[in-house]
């Protein structure tokens, strides 16, 4: 079994066009994932992108880039993609990197793909703990339910769950947004049709639960940054201590 790193990476976007190839001290966002994505315990790591800037930029520090549809509705389809096109074995593991967080950690990558030593596992992802100062009520923020057994039951950007009782301990997970999924499982999600859930609350992974696909849950202490404005471009400018 062979673990492939996949950071989807486009041009547009609506909120800042061009972002993977925003500089942040000097290097391209893209690179900056890139690199931190080759220290993990990936035995290949490709941006998959529909644009010859991004393509090029790759090219420019060294990485391998993969020319990929421009009609994909997600990221997941475009890793899709590059599965067939690389032809990855049916039981070997994608890894599913966003390419606008330049600071995901090689223990969070690894703490992912370990979850495959079982052999059951068909989708992973990872939560953690909500912070004192961090409030489960915002909806930017994707809670998540899990089994005794560490399954999701439910994602949603409402608070869950809902403490009728206030003698307990109230305590939320945070969703941490990246996937590793088998190949073949991989495969089978791109066939699905959009869902009742996910139209509602906007969240791709409500669909595979919705037809019965299991999406295990490791809880961790790692969380990155995403780049989405150009206000975020500028607080990653200013963080300290970035180097791999």
């Amino acid at each position: 079994m062979a673990f492939f790193g996949v950071i989807p990476a486009r041009y547009a976007s609506t909120r800042f066009p061009g972002k993977p190839l925003a500089l942040i001290h000097g290097k391209p966002m893209i690179q900056w994932v890139y690199e931190r994505a080759m220290c993990a315990n990936l035995q290949h790591v490709v941006v998959a992108t529909d644009d010859d800037r991004i393509a090029h930029a790759v090219a420019g520090f060294g990485g391998v880039a993969i020319m990929t549809s421009p009609h994909h509705n997600s990221g997941t389809d475009r890793c899709a993609e590059v599965a067939n096109i690389l032809k990855i074995n049916e039981q070997d593991v994608v890894v599913n990197i966003q390419g606008d967080e330049p600071f995901i950690q090689k223990e969070a990558i690894n703490l992912l793909i370990q979850q495959f030593q079982n052999p059951n596992v068909e989708i992973a992802t990872l939560a953690k703990s909500f912070l004192p100062d961090e409030n489960p009520q915002n909806p930017n923020m994707v809670k998540v339910v899990t089994s005794k057994n560490n399954k999701a039951l439910y994602f949603s950007r409402a608070q869950i769950p809902f403490y009728r009782n206030l003698n307990i301990a109230q305590t939320y997970l945070k969703h941490v947004g990246i996937y590793a999924y088998r190949n073949d499982i991989l495969q089978q999600l791109t066939l699905l049709s959009p869902s009742n859930l996910e139209n509602a609350e906007q969240l791709e992974q409500l669909r595979w639960l919705e037809n019965d696909y299991s999406i295990n849950v490791s809880l961790c202490n790692y969380e990155s940054i995403s780049i989405d404005t150009p206000d975020d471009l500028i607080r990653a400018e200013n963080l300290k201590n970035i180097n791999l």
